[in-house]
């Protein structure tokens, strides 16, 4: 198939920067798709089509990380290894968002009402979840619980499904791609009452804002999801092949858990303490 054939993961790998691209191909064509043929169901079956282009290359990467566990004896190289398709999935990853952002910063009100609607409800039940008389524990807590949720699905999709978590992932990337889409908006908003015009600098000043206010936590939350992802996308593997009995393949699945739960608390830390002095 055209999109599937367009990028080589053993070629991605070396150069992980050019799977911002293919997102960025993914999610454009899938956008483009399913507002034409389904608009009523346009957020939704966008995130599916998505995944669908990026499946093959998602299999590749997982299969050719649990063949590494068998193959390697070292675990600190195994993990430094895990690190680029980390990476390459991370570019991926932001270049599906930057596209959304892109998509509906760009595209009339009503077009991106219809095919965004599901993210920006989701955006509004998640204000609600921690609005209220409550501290900064009480909002920690509650952040962590939701985003251990999203970890723990991640894991059960990747173990069912081989590469299950993509979807998970694909559809956080649309609401964050939402979220900073949403403020940049109203950023540019800002500065166009203030200064009377929209100039390029303020495009980019607000575009900035928009990124670093969610992604200064985002980006260590989807290293977690990529992370526990990656874990349970080789239990499935392994499974298949029955080598879920190798030493090397359950301490590589026990250190990727624990390290994503420990990218996931830092997450959580600097979204509640962090995150609200620098970008109030």
């Amino acid at each position: 198939m055209v999109l599937e054939s367009m990028f080589n993961f053993f070629v991605l790998k070396r150069r992980p920067w050019n799977l911002f691209f293919a997102g960025f191909l993914y999610s454009i064509v899938g956008l483009f798709l399913s507002y034409l043929i389904f608009r009523e169901v346009a957020g939704l079956l966008t995130v599916f089509l998505i995944v669908i282009a990026a499946l093959p290359l998602l299999y590749v990467v997982v299969k050719n990380e649990e063949d590494l566990d068998i193959k390697s004896s070292q675990e600190l190289s195994l993990l430094k290894e895990h690190s680029k398709a980390i990476l390459s999935m991370l570019f991926l990853f932001f270049g599906i968002t930057t596209a959304l952002v892109f998509a509906y910063v760009i595209l009339p009100q009503e077009v991106v009402h219809t095919i965004f609607s599901l993210q920006e409800n989701a955006i509004q039940n998640v204000n609600n979840y921690v609005q209220g008389n409550i501290t900064k524990m009480d909002i920690f807590v509650k952040i962590f619980t939701n985003n251990l949720k999203v970890l723990f699905f991640c894991l059960l999709f990747s173990l069912l499904y081989g590469t299950g978590a993509i979807f998970v992932l694909t559809w956080n990337a649309s609401v964050i791609a939402v979220a900073i889409g949403s403020l940049l908006k109203t950023e540019l908003g800002k500065t166009a009452a203030l200064v009377g015009l929209s100039k390029v600098s303020s495009y980019f000043g607000a575009a900035t804002f928009s990124f670093f206010r969610y992604m200064s936590h985002g980006i260590l939350e989807i290293i977690a999801y990529f992370i526990m992802g990656l874990a349970g996308s080789i239990i499935s593997i392994a499974i298949m092949k029955h080598d879920i009995g190798d030493d090397r393949v359950v301490t590589d699945i026990l250190d990727l858990v624990l390290i994503s739960l420990g990218f996931l608390l830092v997450a959580g830390v600097i979204e509640v303490y962090v995150t609200p002095i620098l970008f109030s």
